[in-house]
């Protein structure tokens, strides 16, 4: 058994999409990054990258390579889900939280959960928790949206 832990944070702009676990929530501002920043995806990543002791979601997807420029983090967790399988272990359970002052996240929760069951992992197997930042910080400003995501893995 394997324990992994990820953070991803990202800025709000205007004029760009907001995804989270591969869909699209309507808001007037999206995440800057140089995928699509996907912060949800990207922290289940790092997540499990740590369980594998393979290092960082960059160090796998470098933001100093081209080919990665907006890429849809949707499809690196699948490619991160490979090596899951590759190293011997399955995602046993996923549990994460969006902080973010706005939008509302948890109308969207079912939605995001079977987002991510297309890329691999099971619906049944992930946890997801919205939360405010009660008006404190770059989160509680409407600056940025962050989401931290731990994951057990354990041995096929």
């Amino acid at each position: 058994m394997r324990i992994g832990f990820g953070y991803d944070s990202h800025r709000l702009v205007e004029g760009r999409k907001l995804i989270l676990g591969g869909v699209e929530i309507p808001f007037e501002k999206g995440l800057i990054g140089h995928s699509d920043a996907d912060v949800l995806c990207h922290a289940i990543s790092d997540a499990i990258i740590g369980a594998l002791g393979l290092g960082d979601i960059g160090r796998h997807f470098p933001d100093s390579d081209p080919k990665w420029k907006d890429a849809v983090s949707a499809e690196m967790l699948k490619y991160i889900l490979g090596l899951v399988g590759m190293n011997g272990y399955f995602v046993a359970w996923v549990d994460t939280t969006i902080i973010a002052e706005t939008p509302k996240i948890s109308p969207f929760i079912d939605a995001i959960k079977e987002s991510l069951s297309k890329t691999g992992l099971p619906a049944g197997n992930i946890n997801i928790k919205a939360k405010t930042n009660e008006g404190m910080g770059f989160i509680g400003r409407g600056e940025g949206i962050a989401v931290c995501a731990v994951c057990l893995l354990n041995k096929i």
